[in-house]
C-alpha cells in the first residue's frame, strides 16, 4: 500500500485550463487525462489524500469521477468543495471519499504531516519537521526551501498524485530551518 497525495485537480472546471495554462484543448481532454494518470499510479489498495478542489461541478457528477479514481480516498476540503462537502461523503460507496475535513494531521512512520488547502506559514510541529502539505496556489508560490511546506497540487506534479516516498525525497533536499513560534532565541 502507498499513500499519495494530490490537489486541485478540478474536475470539469474549464476556466482552469486558460487560469493555470493546463495544456488541454477542452475539459473533457482534461478530465481524461486526470483520470489516466492517476490510476497509472494509484493502485486500488493506496490511500490518497485529496487537498482541496476536487472538482468544480454537481455533487453528483464530482462523485462520478471519484467513483473511477483508485484508492481509498480522503478529502481535505478547499475553496470550490465546500457547496459539495455533505454529498462527497453521505454515500460511503466504493469510490466516494472516506473521510471529508478542513485540516487533517496524520504521520507515516515517524514523519508528521499536517495537510490543509491553504499554506501555512507555521503549524502544528513544524517546529520539529512536520511537514506541512497544500495546494491551492498551482504552483505559483515561490518555493521556501528552508521550510517543510509543499504545493501538491496537480500543476506541479505533472498533473499526477505524488507519493509519499517522493515528497520525503523532495524535504531531503530542504535547508530546514525551523521558526520558533514561541519568540525564544
Amino acid at each position: 500500500m502507498t499513500i499519495h497525495f494530490t490537489s486541485d485537480l478540478h474536475f470539469n472546471h474549464a476556466n482552469v485550463i486558460k487560469y493555470c495554462r493546463r495544456p488541454f484543448a477542452n475539459v473533457d481532454e482534461m478530465n481524461a487525462a486526470l483520470v489516466k494518470n492517476w490510476n497509472r499510479h494509484v493502485n486500488p489498495q493506496d490511500t490518497v489524500y485529496v487537498i482541496g478542489d476536487f472538482a468544480l461541478c454537481r455533487a453528483e457528477l464530482a462523485r462520478g469521477f471519484a467513483q473511477r479514481l483508485n484508492g481509498t480516498k480522503h478529502l481535505i476540503a478547499g475553496n470550490h468543495d465546500h457547496s459539495n462537502r455533505k454529498k462527497y461523503a453521505e454515500g460511503q460507496t466504493q469510490g466516494d471519499f472516506q473521510s471529508v475535513t478542513d485540516i487533517k494531521e496524520i504521520a507515516v512512520g515517524q514523519q508528521r504531516i499536517v495537510m490543509c488547502h491553504y499554506p501555512m506559514m507555521t503549524w502544528n510541529k513544524s517546529g520539529h519537521g512536520a511537514w506541512m502539505l497544500h495546494g491551492h496556489c498551482h504552483g505559483n508560490l515561490k518555493v521556501d526551501i528552508q521550510s517543510l511546506r509543499l504545493d501538491v497540487g496537480v500543476d506541479c506534479f505533472n498533473f499526477t498524485p505524488v507519493s509519499f516516498v517522493d515528497v520525503q525525497y523532495i524535504m531531503s533536499k530542504r535547508a530546514f530551518k525551523p521558526d520558533d513560534h514561541h519568540g525564544a532565541d
